[in-house]
């Protein structure tokens, strides 16, 4: 299945000054400040009409600067909880252990985006769980709603203003923004490299926005391959409910998904939850770029049972992916090399036990230059190993069942 709206790829391909002409953010003096010894700056804003609110609007976002200045500096987007504002949200990162995924590196760019000020119109991440059926009703389907759109032109705006590494944009959020950081995400990897969901209030969000079962999508309907996905649930917090649905659905469409639970509840401070599962920080999601080849894996035989639906009370951790690693060689028209291992023990200190050998079904995303027709032949090694294959109708590139270890091993594609 193909899943491409027009009127997005028109929004992709629009010059970023086409798309932020109409809207010019104002900044309020009054509210600058410093935090953690970074400066920061407030800005209020109107909506734009093709943004599709019935009624106009204010709201207020907040920019932190590296602790030093920089050009073509990464920028860290942050969705924040429903308990909380953007002022609110971002006094949390004053604190260690209060909402760690709040907190940006002190050598990038943040931006926090507010849904609070007009929430009855507005609440956006939490409406999609089971346990809201109005907002449910009224936020299901494929379309992005006005808020969403909001929130994507917002970090366009600050990519463009702050000159931003355009390959180096990451969101992340706790619990409602947890629940954004999918469904606002895995929309956009035109826009995101990776994205991290720190207790995601619910899977109904990305469910609908990327189409997953039951929703189906017409054929003539493609997103961008979606970016690089971390989440880290807990069983024994209802707002998770449905990840087996999340999980197959993301290793059915072969997209790329680190994802480790354990019974730590709707838990927020990562030194607490690491003492459940040490997992949560392992893959270093900040060095991945936009502009980057990467692997999916799938199907692979190292990954944990799922606790979910059936095994709620669990006390076990587990984990999805985790220890699967990667680095790109080269990217040509004629050929792609990547270079593929397992995390060794002496690299990832863990209570988890690595596997000396795993296998996956790996999926080539975000390929720059080689590109294959759907339907068109290539030829890989890796290792020992050798074979053909052919690109699926997306034009996408898999090789099943492909066994990694802790020695890396290069993967060479070729026409």
């Amino acid at each position: 299945m193909r899943i491409t709206f027009f009127a997005l790829l028109m929004l992709v391909s629009l010059p970023l000054q086409a798309v932020e002409q109409d809207w010019t953010p104002t900044k309020d003096a009054s509210k600058d400040g410093i935090i953690n010894g970074r400066a920061m700056e407030t800005f209020e804003a109107g909506v734009k009409p093709q943004w599709g609110y019935a009624a106009p609007q204010q709201d207020s976002f907040i920019v932190v600067h590296p602790k030093e200045d920089r050009k073509n500096a990464p920028l860290y987007v942050v969705l924040h909880s429903a308990g909380h504002d953007v002022v609110s949200c971002l006094n949390c990162t004053r604190t260690v252990g209060n909402h760690d995924i709040y907190r940006s590196p002190d050598d990038y760019y943040a931006l926090y985006v507010d849904c609070r000020k007009n929430m009855a119109r507005d609440w956006w991440w939490g409406g999609m769980h089971l346990k809201d059926a109005g907002l449910t009703k009224q936020n299901s389907g494929g379309n992005p709603m006005p808020v969403e759109k909001r929130v994507i032109d917002t970090v366009k705006w600050v990519i463009q203003n702050y000159e931003i590494d355009p390959n180096r944009v990451y969101l992340s959020g706790n619990s409602m923004g947890g629940s954004g950081t999918l469904g606002i995400g895995m929309r956009h990897g035109d826009v995101f490299a990776a994205i991290k969901a720190n207790v995601p209030a619910g899977i109904e969000h990305v469910s609908d926005r990327m189409y997953f079962p039951p929703q189906t999508a017409a054929d003539n309907v493609t997103l961008p391959d979606p970016p690089v996905a971390i989440d880290y649930s807990a069983p024994n917090d209802n707002w998770s409910e449905g990840h087996e649905r999340f999980v197959k659905a993301m290793n059915d469409r072969k997209y790329a998904l680190y994802c480790y639970w354990g019974p730590f509840g709707h838990a927020n401070n990562s030194a607490e939850i690491m003492k459940v599962n040490d997992l949560i920080d392992s893959l270093d999601w900040l060095s991945i770029k936009k502009n980057e080849a990467y692997p999916a894996f799938a199907n692979a035989t190292s990954n944990s049972k799922l606790p979910w639906p059936d095994d709620l009370k669990s006390t076990t951790a587990g984990q999805v992916n985790a220890f699967f690693r990667w680095k790109n060689v080269s990217d040509s028209a004629e050929k792609f090399e990547l270079s593929l291992y397992l995390v060794s023990a002496a690299d990832l200190k863990t209570r988890f036990e690595i596997p000396p050998e795993a296998s996956a079904d790996v999926t080539l995303r975000r390929l720059q230059r080689f590109q294959l027709k759907p339907g068109e032949t290539f030829r890989w090694t890796f290792g020992a190993a050798n074979g053909e294959g052919k690109a699926d109708g997306d034009g996408l590139i898999t090789i099943a069942a492909l066994k990694m270890t802790a020695e890396p091993a290069t993967l060479t594609v070729t026409r």
